[in-house]
């Protein structure tokens, strides 16, 4: 492999490593700090980490590799995504930065919801924990996947093992620089990273499609319109193919956002209410630019493949061919550090996640109460480690698809958190009952959907997207409860309120 490639490479890890260090010596003398970067970050840091780590590898893999193989109707996941992310910015984002800090300075979702609901304070601190860390490894493991896919297309061969395969190298380098920045670092390392890695992913898919299009064998729009409509005269169309449940199940992934723990943990962290609206700013047009991208990279990649001949086994390794063969090593070796930029963003943010219910809402509540600073950040290292060996064994399976493990985990949490998270800030009259009957309801929808296939095939119909069935049970199960028990003295007015 060009010398290039490893060069570009090797200075992400680098700069990547030296972040993790950098914030080891900053911010990780407290649990505080440790798990949330002692409530200190700026606009554009919260900004860029909640979307790093929400992209992953879907961003660069998933969704292009979509739009690549069904064309532009595939393109209304991205849209429901933006809108579930802006009004996420609009309705949780500064509620939850007041309200976590009002309710006793809870530093994790499960400690929020106790304090929250002292009525049931045990019981939905021990089950959104257990939820976090179930759904989390799932999700990591379709970070793991993407690294796995792209050291076996780009770097497949250049170590020679007869002790694993490619894809299995790949796991455990992705996961192994991950840990090392995360677990030294913490919260503080995973934010300042991601930020750098949403800086680096949001360059390459501008540049990306840009070099597809009108590079050498692009032809320019005019020529990619003419080679997609013989492949499919549809495939630029939006609606072509598209029923009405294709359509509700595609948009309402925006959903899912209210429910993520390793996104809305931002907004928890963020210095203050009053930057809210600026990082909200700054989030959504990072956003905007980097879906556009990678819906131009699918479609457009698509018709640079037709028109060229290029042969592409995997539709979601689109990324990874182009890189190869269109840019100078350098370059390709930083569009590849681009790609594990949103891997590894997200991975460590949902690890850090994870690790922080086990450390605050496992140890802490059930074996050591009165565990000292020290002691509770050494833990929280352990279980970030702990988390990554369990992602590693669901992602042993090469044929694992990214875009599949990634929705089953987004709908998982959207269902189980987000109608919990969305009353819980805006209803005072829930009760801590309705709360533990939501978040139950929410996860065990979502599973026994996708257990009956019922995500793929719904009586003949076409599969009706597990999130809509569970946020809808979740949000009535919720309401109902709520209104049949009591509630009185849970919810926590503003001084100002009370006056």
């Amino acid at each position: 492999m060009a010398i290039g490639i490893w060069i570009s490479l090797i200075c992400y890890f680098a700069l990547m490593l030296g972040i993790g260090f950098y914030a080891w010596r900053k911010s990780t003398s407290s649990s505080e700090e440790y798990i949330l970067g002692g409530r200190n970050l700026s606009p554009a840091v919260a900004a860029l980490s909640a979307g790093a780590s929400d992209m992953s590898g879907w961003l660069l893999l998933g969704l292009p590799g979509a739009l690549y193989a069904s064309g532009l109707v595939e393109a209304w996941i991205g849209i429901g995504l933006f809108v579930g992310a802006f009004a996420n910015w609009i309705i949780v984002a500064p509620r939850l930065r007041e309200q976590t800090q009002r309710y006793d300075n809870s530093l994790t979702i499960p400690q929020f919801l106790s304090n929250r609901f002292p009525s049931r304070a045990m019981a939905l601190r021990t089950v959104s924990a257990v939820i976090i860390v179930v759904f989390f490894a799932v999700y990591t493991a379709s970070g793991l996947v993407a690294g796995g896919k792209l050291f076996t297309s780009a770097f497949g061969g250049v170590i020679d093992t007869d002790m694993m395969s490619d894809y299995a190298v790949g796991i455990w380098l992705t996961l192994g620089i991950v840990l090392t920045y995360t677990v030294v670092g913490g919260f503080l390392a995973v934010s300042l990273t991601d930020f750098c890695q949403g800086c680096i992913m949001m360059v390459a898919l501008v540049l990306m499609p840009v070099v597809v299009l009108f590079g050498s064998g692009g032809g320019g729009f005019d020529q990619a319109s003419e080679t997609l409509a013989g492949v499919d005269p549809n495939f630029l169309s939006w609606t072509d193919g598209l029923s009405i449940i294709g359509f509700l199940s595609a948009v309402t992934w925006g959903l899912g956002y209210f429910g993520q723990p390793h996104i809305i943990v931002r907004f928890m962290a963020i210095r203050s209410i009053s930057e809210v609206p600026k990082a909200r700013n700054i989030g959504m047009t990072w956003m905007a630019v980097s879906l556009i991208g990678a819906v131009a990279l699918g479609v457009f990649g698509r018709a640079y493949v037709e028109r060229n001949g290029v042969e592409v086994e995997d539709a979601e390794t689109i990324f990874i061919v182009l890189a190869d063969l269109l840019f100078h090593p350098l370059i390709t070796g930083f569009l590849y550090a681009a790609l594990l930029a949103a891997v590894m963003s997200t991975i460590s943010s949902q690890l850090l996640v994870a690790s922080s219910s086990l450390t605050e809402d496992f140890y802490r509540l059930f074996l050591r109460r009165n565990a000292s600073e020290g002691e509770t950040v050494l833990i929280g290292r352990l279980s970030v480690l702990l988390v990554g060996l369990a992602a590693v064994f669901i992602a042993s399976n090469p044929d694992s698809q990214v875009l599949g493990l990634v929705s089953n985990a987004w709908a998982g949490f959207g269902a189980a958190f987000g109608p919990l998270i969305i009353l819980s800030l805006t209803w005072p009259r829930m009760s801590g009952s309705g709360a533990v009957a939501g978040l139950v309801a929410g996860a065990l929808t979502v599973i026994v959907w996708i257990q009956l296939g019922w995500n793929s095939e719904f009586f003949g119909w076409d599969g009706i997207y597990e999130i809509i069935p569970g946020f809808i049970v979740a949000w009535i199960a919720i309401y109902v409860v709520s209104l049949a028990t009591e509630s009185s003295g849970e919810f926590r007015p503003l001084e100002a309120d009370r006056a």
